[in-house]
């Protein structure tokens, strides 16, 4: 909008912008973009003058990056349930969600195995666009063994194996995504099913998160690293893929999302000076921040004075 914008207008606008978002959830829910072609169709039969343009193909489940799933997903009933709760959130400090369902959203996830996969769905297509930036920015080459915590398909595991011909990769996480991810297998890539709370994370020169942390609080992200600490590599690099708040962020990207962690996990958002902290309440040190792309950073972190485990 734009500062001539009458106030109204931006309160109505506001008030109502869910009309639209539920109409796109609808039509990513129904398929409408996979079976709606290049060419206009009839009324009957679809829509009538009506074609793909550039946003609508991102709809397509066929399409690469498709965005179908993350649609799907926002459109959940469990979903705008939890939005319903945001005030509850926002009075007792806890996510919303905890207010609809038991166990929060990874609890919610594991127990509707449909929803689970469509959330791991939409986090593959989310990353596509993540991808390409991340390794275009920072420099794999030096790793043997590239580990994927949390890294749900696989997809910027793969994409980083791809500018690393030398390393093999080892993707982790939970049982039944691991089960998903092996059904399109990468040869160069090990799967092991586990929970990044307690059990053994497998010993790697590099560990990826993407986009982990930020669903969880300080304490429960510190102990995920402490986890990792335990049989890292001295000399190992751990590259948490995350957003980095500037502290004068304005109508930005990450300052939404911020709402989404308030309202479905226990996580936020962090600035430099929150993600330090817990890196350090890890016994971690924050080597360096490497900007890659819109709204991600790479966040490098060493694993200092620890002997762990070896290659």
């Amino acid at each position: 909008m734009s500062e001539t914008t009458p106030p109204p207008k931006i309160i109505h606008d506001l008030a109502v912008a869910y009309w639209a978002s539920r109409c796109l959830h609808v039509v990513a829910e129904l398929g409408i973009a996979d079976v709606l072609g290049d060419e206009p169709q009839t009324a009957h039969s679809l829509a009538q003058a009506s074609a793909h343009n550039a946003a609508s193909r991102v709809l397509r489940t066929d399409e690469p990056g498709s965005m179908r799933s993350l649609t799907r997903m926002m459109g959940l009933k469990v979903h705008w349930d939890a939005y319903r709760e945001l005030d509850t959130g926002l009075r007792t400090g806890q996510p919303a969600i905890s207010s609809v369902v038991d166990g929060g959203l990874f609890g919610y996830l594991q127990n509707h195995p449909e929803a689970g996969r469509l959330f791991d769905e939409a986090m593959a297509g989310k990353s596509f666009a993540q991808v390409r930036p991340i390794v275009e920015a920072y420099d794999f080459s030096g790793f043997r063994t590239i580990g994927d915590i949390g890294g749900g398909l696989g997809h910027m595991l793969s994409g980083v194996l791809e500018r690393t011909p030398q390393a093999r990769g080892v993707l982790f996480d939970l049982p039944q995504v691991i089960e998903q991810a092996r059904r399109a297998a990468n040869p160069r890539i090990d799967y092991i099913g586990g929970d990044f709370f307690k059990d053994p994370i497998p010993v790697c020169d590099a560990y990826l998160l993407m986009t982990v942390l930020h669903d969880w609080s300080d304490q429960e992200s510190v102990a995920i690293l402490r986890n990792i600490r335990a049989r890292a590599p001295r000399n190992a690099k751990l590259l948490l893929l995350e957003g980095v708040v500037q502290p004068d962020a304005r109508d930005h990207f990450l300052l939404d999302l911020d709402i989404e962690m308030l309202v479905m996990t226990t996580g936020r958002e962090r600035t430099q000076q929150e993600w330090d902290a817990v890196i350090r309440g890890a016994d971690l040190r924050l080597a360096r921040i490497i900007p890659a792309g819109r709204w991600s950073s790479i966040i490098e972190v060493d694993f200092p004075g620890h002997g762990g485990g070896t290659l």
